[in-house]
């Protein structure tokens, strides 16, 4: 059903925690606003409705920057007026390639308040990385830091160029970008007029663009409809339960599908205020912070977790933290046990990929069940299906397949109309998307997951592509052919193994490890380096060459098949 009040801060701000899973799952139907846009109708209605502390930015240094949402209404409004002044218009795709750094909020809902399609990357992308992104999008602005200009080199479709000139709150001279390149400092922006006329966005009008790793080839540019920044706010709501009392902390990058639903779309429009650090992994840092913000909701990858459990959590004062999630990976029911004793808080893992995001979750109304996802999130279905197609019973493994339409659910892959429609089966007259995860649903409805149909490697988080580690190998001098699998590691639960065959004179060494994983680390983004290497004399393969990952992974996990 699709309501027309898209001019008013949206009612489902006010879905209140949910008490009853199953009287919630048979009332509950979304509505769609006939228009909508993030900036105006979530930033600046927060910022008319209620001006509160909207984020709370600091780094490892100890510097600390806090905005209300008025101040990011006026600073993304001016970017925004910015962007159009320098011929960016609505349906452009802009590459957002900054750390965590207050800078990329504003300039997420910029974009959103032009109608532009930002594309959220990570820092440790590689000048090959931005290429690809840039080339295969048609990207025609970028905005990024001094320190990454010179990745958008050679890029002359790239026309608006802008680079963050400040630092922690502090002046950066940006002279040499902006006489090299044609960059323009962001600080131009604030001679810009502090209010902006939003694009009033179709509801399934073109809104944000992730590129994620897939089994096979580049990655894949996954487009998302305003609709999907609308309803991502269900499960802020209900499995986060977040409020405008609330201070969330989301560790995610700022290139992952989850720190757009866990750092901006889902805690803003529930009136929550955000913590953003930039700073490394630490544990007793993680804590201090925990502790000293009083943050009440924290949401981190299974690794974090698993890390902070050995820490002497005791020695921090948690009080504040009520309820913590996890995504990305399976967490050990070990180690929801574990946290929940040392900081008291609930571990609630949920289940999501780029395409939908979260879409089957463990609630606080619920009995949690060791291992398991949890349920589908109100208004949505998943069938677990069998290799023939058919739909398969209670405790029988087979892929996830959830029901379409559906207002999570991705526009398409970008520029790939084949792929898109590959990803989805008629099954019983229904359309379905397949996920790609295996799994299972036992007798009470709660969904496990098994593992991955194809080859993708889950490591801390990460989705890894094997093909773009293997591209990688393939330019070491020393290298014929190579296999990138998943390995087992206790730590990361998977990380990626490469399976090598060496050219003739060339001996496998320590030092050959070492110079192969520092060649990958400059190759792509370095955290899909191997961190296990295997020589081998020869790689498994069919009788038409195709390279049989599956042999090895088997290996690594020692299944028997």
């Amino acid at each position: 059903m699709i309501a027309d009040h898209s001019h008013t801060l949206p009612d489902t701000m006010k879905l209140e925690p949910m008490q009853d899973y199953a009287a919630t799952v048979r009332a509950f139907a979304l509505e769609l606003p006939a228009t909508f846009n993030f900036g105006r109708d979530v930033v600046d209605a927060q910022a008319a409705r209620h001006d509160k502390p909207a984020l709370i930015w600091c780094n490892e240094a100890g510097d600390e920057r806090r905005f209300s949402f008025s101040d990011m209404a006026r600073a993304s409004s001016q970017l925004a007026n910015l962007l159009v002044r320098q011929g960016v218009a609505r349906g452009d795709r802009v590459m957002v390639l900054l750390p965590r750094i207050p800078e990329w909020q504003v300039a997420m809902v910029a974009c959103m308040k032009v109608g532009a399609i930002p594309i959220p990357c990570i820092e440790m992308l590689t000048a090959k990385d931005v290429h690809y992104r840039v080339n295969h999008s048609g990207a025609r602005a970028a905005i990024t830091t001094l320190a990454n200009v010179d990745k958008f080199d050679d890029l002359p479709g790239v026309t608006t160029r802008i680079v963050v000139d400040n630092a922690a709150g502090r002046p950066i001279d940006v002279t040499r970008a902006v006489a090299g390149a044609g960059w323009i400092p962001l600080s131009v922006a604030l001679n810009e007029p502090e209010t902006f006329d939003c694009a009033d966005l179709h509801i399934d009008e073109p809104a944000l663009l992730y590129y994620t790793s897939g089994s096979t080839g580049n990655p894949k540019g996954v487009l998302h409809a305003t609709r999907g920044i609308y309803a991502w706010r269900l499960s802020a709501a209900w499995w986060q339960t977040l409020a405008e009392s609330d201070l969330k902390w989301c560790t995610a990058d700022t290139g992952w599908a989850k720190a757009g639903t866990g750092i901006l779309f889902g805690p803003w429009s529930r009136g929550s205020c955000v913590l953003f650090y930039d700073g490394r992994f630490d544990v007793a840092r993680r804590l201090e912070l925990l502790a000293h913000y009083r943050v009440t909701v924290f949401c981190g990858p299974a690794t974090e977790f698993r890390h902070m459990i050995g820490a002497p959590v005791g020695d921090y004062d948690l009080s504040s933290l009520r309820l913590c999630v996890s995504a990305g990976e399976s967490v050990n029911p070990d180690v929801v046990r574990q946290w929940k004793t040392l900081s008291g808080a609930p571990l609630l893992d949920g289940y999501g990929q780029t395409e939908t995001l979260m879409t089957i979750l463990n609630y606080p109304c619920l009995p949690v069940k060791p291992g398991s996802m949890g349920k589908p999130i109100p208004g949505t279905r998943f069938i677990v299906v069998g290799q023939a197609g058919e739909v398969l019973g209670d405790n029988q493994e087979g892929q996830l397949a959830m029901q379409l339409p559906h207002p999570q659910y991705m526009l398409g892959y970008w520029d790939d109309p084949q792929r898109t429609a590959d990803a989805t089966r008629m099954i019983d007259g229904v359309n379905y998307w397949l996920t790609g995860d295996l799994g299972y649903r036992d007798e009470d409805g709660y969904l496990f997951y098994t593992g991955r149909t194809d080859d993708i490697i889950s490591s801390a988080g990460y989705r890894i592509g094997p093909t773009e580690v293997e591209n990688a190998l393939q330019e070491h001098r020393a290298v014929v052919e190579s296999a990138v699998v998943a390995s087992p590691d206790p730590e990361r639960g998977e990380v990626v193994k490469a399976y090598v065959v060496l050219r003739e004179g060339e001996e496998p060494s320590e030092a050959l490890i070492a110079d192969i994983q520092q060649h990958v680390k400059e190759s792509t983004a370095p955290y899909k380096y191997p961190r296990k290497i295997e020589f081998v004399e020869s790689l498994p393969k069919n009788p038409s060459g195709k390279l049989l990952r599956r042999v090895l992974r088997d290996r690594e996990f020692g299944v028997k098949r």
